[in-house]
């Protein structure tokens, strides 16, 4: 018998209780009636969190439950909207300890303080494998300093994963959750220290097209201007050059194929435009910081599902050998929007990577990845895999 099994489920039933209630017997059925170390939900926000966290803990008691609210949810290929996914992990092989904080908003650097003691590693020398599962509100902000502060506190010891929680790209409120409770303006932290190898890859599949760009001026995710032009011209202009329609009046059919990658020195990190302001500045999900040099991104489905191929590929590649248990996959909202129905592509992508559906994720507003070798932060329009070692 496996020292580690992950056995994932997903529902659309859209009663909140029922669906509780069908994930957890799902789940112990898989397990033998075992109850486990860990179970991770990703739910709609049409669903009661408390109802569906209360029945969840009521008919499997895992010993720790944390997840987030989403964009878009799936397990293996069976993907959906208004439909909750988990995956459950037993395992002799891998320590869980979880932590939420909230306050992010206001109250960065105590948040930090706060999550801070749930890495436990030195603690436990014969666990070296060090990974954590980090779920954020991102309307919250601070994602990508939280994420550099956590890599820094803990010397950047551990691999970093997961993402922003969603909310059906609304953009009014997410959660992320811990026990029976959901929160926002809050992170929520799991860690897991393993006596084998955890896998974990991430790539995109966008190009630049065109002239690189300077970030002349730019507040948070409200990016005002490139090359000291109002950037709804830029995106006007780059739209006429490339032979698209550019509706300022509806920019996001054009954004989710048009995004902007931030070049790092090691790679492009995606920001997604999201809206045309009335002065001409661009909201992104995400900060752009001025002074930055960017290119405006183009991808075709071909390319978002070779991506989430090779993502699941590396992570495969991490287990150094080891058997694949399960995988925790995270892509972003824009790209379920940009993909339509063809985002179920990109789920087989992953499936034939893997060699197996035994995965379970979300589509968040943004991704997570930080590890030792691969381009690093908060991302989005990226796919993001965990391969966890049998």
């Amino acid at each position: 018998m496996a020292l580690t099994q992950a056995v994932v489920s997903h529902t659309a039933l859209r009663s909140s209780h029922e669906a509780g209630a069908y994930l957890a017997k799902s789940i112990l059925e898989k397990l033998d009636g075992a109850t486990p170390d860990v179970l991770i939900l990703f739910a709609s926000p049409e669903y009661s969190y408390p109802e569906l966290l209360a029945a969840i803990n009521e008919h499997c008691q895992p010993r720790i439950l944390v997840g987030c609210s989403s964009a878009g949810e799936f397990s293996g290929c069976a993907t959906g909207n208004s439909s909750a996914s988990v995956m459950a992990i037993r395992s002799e092989d891998i320590l869980f300890n979880a932590v939420v904080a909230t306050g992010l908003r206001n109250e960065r650097g105590a948040v930090i303080r706060r999550i801070l003691p749930v890495f436990t590693a030195s603690e436990h020398m014969d666990f070296p494998y060090r990974c954590a599962l980090i779920l954020t509100d991102v309307l919250a902000g601070h994602a990508d300093e939280l994420i550099h502060e956590i890599a820094v506190q803990t010397g950047g010891t551990y691999q970093l994963f997961g993402g922003g929680a969603g909310d059906d790209e609304k953009f009014h409120e997410t959660h992320v959750f811990h026990g029976t409770g959901a929160f926002s303006d809050a992170v929520v932290v799991l860690e897991m220290l393993s006596k084998k190898p955890i896998g974990l890859g991430v790539k995109h599949g966008w190009k630049p097209c065109g002239d690189a760009l300077r970030v002349t001026e730019a507040e948070g995710n409200r990016l005002i201007s490139l090359n000291a032009t109002s950037t709804g011209d830029i995106f006007e202009k780059h739209a006429g050059q490339t032979g698209q329609t550019f509706n300022r009046a509806d920019p996001l059919p054009f954004f989710l194929h048009n995004v902007l990658g931030i070049d790092t020195g090691d790679g492009l990190k995606l920001r997604v435009p999201l809206a045309l302001n009335a002065d001409g500045s661009i909201s992104c999900a995400a900060e752009v910081p001025v002074g930055a040099t960017v290119h405006i991104m183009v991808a075709s489905v071909e390319s978002a599902c070779e991506a989430a191929r090779q993502a699941s590929k590396a992570a495969m590649e991490g287990l150094q050998g080891e058997q694949h248990a399960g995988s925790l996959v995270f892509d972003c909202a824009a790209t379920r929007l940009r993909l339509g129905q063809q985002f179920g592509d990109e789920l087989k992508a992953v499936a034939d990577a893997l060699g197996s559906e035994n995965f379970a994720g979300c589509n968040t507003h943004g991704q997570i990845a930080r590890s030792e070798g691969q381009f690093s932060g908060f991302h989005n329009c990226t796919a993001v895999v965990c391969a966890i070692p049998q």
